[in-house]
This record gives C-alpha cells, sequence and structure tokens, in this order.
C-alpha cells in the first residue's frame, strides 16, 4: 500500500516550509510498505544548528495551520538532527555533517521517493 494522498499532501507542505528557509536536500520517502507506523519522511538539511532548528520550526508551524500537530519532538536542543512525528509523516532535519554521517537515504534506498515541487524559479 503506497502512502495516502494526505501524506504526500504533508511532505509537500512540509518541504516548502523548510525550503521557505532554505534548507538543502530534501527528499520525500514513501516508507508505508516498510515502516506500518507512518507513510512517509522528509529529510531536509541545514548549514548550521540555528538553521536546522529554524527548519523545524518552520515545518511545524505550517504542519499546524492544517491542524497536524507533532505527537512527538526530539533533538530541537542540540540542532543536529531534529525529529518531529506528525503521525503519518516523520520528518528529519539534520545537520549536513550527520545527514552525511547516517545516509538515511542509503538506509530506506529500497522505498520510493516522493516528487516534490520545491525552489521553482519565475
Amino acid at each position: 500500500m503506497a502512502a495516502t494522498d494526505r501524506s504526500i499532501m504533508l511532505v509537500q507542505a512540509a518541504a516548502e516550509a523548510a525550503d521557505g528557509v532554505l534548507a538543502t536536500d530534501l527528499v520525500g520517502l514513501d516508507v508505508s510498505e516498510r515502516l506500518p507506523l507512518t507513510d512517509a519522511f522528509l529529510l531536509a538539511t541545514g548549514t548550521s544548528e540555528r538553521q536546522v532548528s529554524a527548519i523545524a520550526r518552520a515545518i511545524e508551524d505550517r504542519l499546524i495551520e492544517l491542524d497536524v500537530k507533532p505527537l512527538r519532538r526530539e533533538g530541537r536542543g542540540d540542532g543536529r538532527w531534529v525529529l518531529l512525528d506528525l503521525g503519518d509523516l516523520v520528518v528529519h532535519v539534520f545537520h549536513e555533517e550527520e545527514r552525511a554521517y547516517y545516509q538515511l537515504e542509503r538506509l530506506w534506498r529500497d522505498c520510493p521517493t516522493i516528487p516534490l515541487t520545491v525552489g521553482a524559479t519565475d
């Protein structure tokens, strides 16, 4: 079973929020076949602890506007790897060093990607 339309919409909304605060390397993954607890992951990267926190905050604020509140938050104090559990979506916001070290894309490489439309120029 593939990620639901709602989950894909949440991934897109979160990606747009992250892009708005200059997150890089945005990747959406449909993990619904492999992980029964959630439908999708969004991976994002920041270049500093402050930016990682800002990205996580922007995503959380945007999803609250959509009436989606985090069930759990981890790592916000350190600003190196922030995890937001939003039920159907789990967001991982990494500092670039942690992103390179943990390589979640490699771990979940068998999962299909979710196309994201962000960073469009006029």
